[in-house]
């Protein structure tokens, strides 16, 4: 989503990387929907693990959101000044659901790297969540 979240900054390409936050934002609340449906009650901190994902997934959904509306804004009269999009309400709200996000990925990392080091699966960063 960052390459979308560029285009709106510079006024590219504004349809496209509203529709593509808008998909990426459905696509993280279905993963929550998923992990909601799943039992993960044997892993080790496996509350503290949803929590962080759930809370992680809905930021991030919130932030695309967001940025979609920042973007159809951007698209409209006076949206864009000398090739850049103008900063609204929605990208001040974009910024502080990303920040959420990104704070909430990395204790899901953390709390998923050490159940993985101790079963020996694939660790993960905080992006690839």
């Amino acid at each position: 989503m960052i390459n979308a979240v560029a285009d709106v900054k510079g006024c590219d390409n504004l349809a496209q990387a509203a529709k593509d936050l808008r998909d990426a934002a459905k696509q993280r609340n279905q993963l929550v929907t998923r992990l909601s449906g799943i039992t993960v009650d044997k892993l080790p901190d496996h509350a503290a693990l949803t929590t962080a994902l759930t809370k992680a997934w809905r930021a991030s959904a919130s932030a695309d959101d967001h940025y979609a509306a920042w973007a159809d804004q951007t698209a409209g009269k006076k949206g864009c000044k000398k090739g850049q999009a103008r900063v609204t309400g929605q990208t001040q709200a974009g910024n502080r659901a990303s920040g959420v996000a990104s704070a909430e990925k990395t204790k899901a990392a953390q709390l998923w790297n050490g159940i993985a080091k101790k079963y020996g699966l694939t660790e993960r960063g905080p992006t690839q969540l």
